[in-house]
């Protein structure tokens, strides 16, 4: 039976360790090639993040794909968001990323775009895992793929990111805090901004092959919230280790994550008469957020977690903007995928049309305390329909009342249940999470024994 390969975020794991190893991006180049070079010539576009592995992985898939008969553009170390942007500029076949995102150095992985810059169809996924199982050969010298550098890919990105906002937008005035993870956009986010009229001082901007979100960046912002105050800027922003997502930090060192962008570009476009249908957030969304949009008129609706669920369900009902609370927020009336820096932008946009700093701004959405515990057990169970765990949540989400939502999510990579509450009295939720983890563990136990 052919493996699955793709997975919501790519293939990833870590290096040296099976699948991602030099002999397996080859094959992987190689069969994504010969998939591409039915159609005709093909060529295909790498780039990747400032992890020390990134090298030797686009040497195989460059190798790979030459092997298959493609010609190969390399950007070099570009955020991921730009590779789905430059796919379709160059009128690439695809988009290849060497990254794991948010990651430690020690991970890599391999995300695809399609020529459109969104994921690859389901039908080109499942050649591409047949091609896999299939001995490798290589094309005629003669028919070998070429690979060029493109020299400008930087530049091109920076004045799309510039393109999202108007020509009219200028950021004179503004002191920003601007932490790059050491990661992919250390040196196109800071021209971005600063080409716009911001001071930008920059943080984590020499990347060196291992510190890449190491104690930096959107999954650690604690170093951005202490350098916004020490040096008294406006605002503080966090990308992370390949640029599509975004933490910000407001002028009292605040944390302003991925419900609160959300909501301050939803509200934004709304005044402005901009907004087309409503947003879409995830199930870890707080319910916070769900209020404000409601009080707004804006309507709201989940999916699974993952940027991947969230951009689906744009398409599906044609709408602009959604998020994660982690920060994976998409325009989708500007780019194909989640992008930090044009995220960043639009509020930047929406703190100079309104007058408004950031903690103004986000004032009209307040969260509520949110709880979360996990429940580890021996095996991976489906808990749908045990009795003991619904009758569990009917007794919690009556003693919450409308004030609070109740949310069981076992998870996709480990065996535990999440467990977690939200309401408005935070002593509540912490006592009501704490039973209801109790309880869901004494059932699961009972089943599994």
């Amino acid at each position: 039976m052919t493996k699955r390969y793709f997975g919501t975020d790519g293939i990833r794991g870590k290096v040296g360790q099976h699948p991602i190893t030099p002999d397996f991006v080859l094959k992987l180049g190689w069969a994504a090639g010969k998939v591409f070079a039915r159609s005709g010539q093909s060529r295909i576009l790498i780039g990747k993040d400032t992890r020390i592995s990134g090298y030797m992985f686009e040497s195989a898939l460059e190798a790979g794909l030459s092997a298959a008969g493609v010609d190969v553009l390399l950007t070099g170390p570009m955020p991921t968001p730009a590779i789905a942007y430059l796919t379709k500029t160059f009128r690439a076949d695809a988009g290849i990323v060497i990254s794991a995102s948010h990651n430690p150095f020690y991970d890599n992985g391999i995300k695809f775009f399609s020529a459109s810059g969104t994921k690859l169809p389901d039908e080109v996924e499942q050649a591409i895992e047949a091609q896999m199982d299939i001995a490798m050969s290589t094309v005629e010298s003669h028919e070998l793929g070429k690979a060029r550098r493109i020299d400008d890919a930087a530049g091109r990105y920076i004045e799309f990111c510039k393109g999202t906002v108007s020509g009219a937008l200028s950021l004179k005035g503004l002191r920003i805090v601007l932490d790059c993870a050491n990661g992919a956009t250390y040196h196109v986010a800071p021209q971005v901004f600063e080409e716009l009229g911001a001071r930008v001082i920059r943080m984590a901007t020499s990347p060196d092959g291992i510190n890449i979100n190491a104690e930096c960046g959107a999954t650690d912002p604690a170093a951005l919230q202490q350098r916004v105050l020490a040096e008294k800027a406006d605002i503080g922003i966090a990308l992370d280790g390949d640029g599509d997502r975004i933490i910000m930090v407001d002028a009292a060192g605040n944390v302003v994550d991925g419900d609160e962008i959300l909501f301050i570009i939803a509200r934004q476009m709304q005044l402005q008469g901009r907004l087309t249908g409503g947003v879409v957030g995830t199930l870890m969304s707080n319910y916070g957020l769900e209020l404000a949009l409601q009080r707004n008129d804006i309507p709201f609706v989940r999916t699974q977690v993952g940027d991947r669920y969230v951009l689906e369900e744009l398409g599906r009902r044609d709408w602009f903007l959604g998020a994660e609370n982690s920060g994976h927020v998409i325009c989708r009336h500007l780019t194909s995928t989640g992008d930090g820096i044009v995220a960043g932008l639009q509020v930047l946009k929406a703190m100079v049309e309104s007058g408004d700093t950031l903690a103004q701004l986000k004032a009209g959405m307040s969260k509520l305390p949110q709880e979360m515990i996990n429940v580890r057990i021996a095996k991976k169970v489906d808990i749908s329909g045990v009795a003991e765990i619904d009758q569990a949540v009917a007794r919690t989400e009556a003693r919450l009342g409308n004030s609070g939502r109740v949310l069981l999510r076992p998870s996709g990579t480990e065996p535990v249940v999440r467990v977690m509450i939200e309401g408005e009295d935070g002593q509540l939720v912490a006592e009501l999470c704490r039973e209801l983890a109790d309880d869901v563990e004494k059932a699961l136990q009972a089943l599994v024994s």
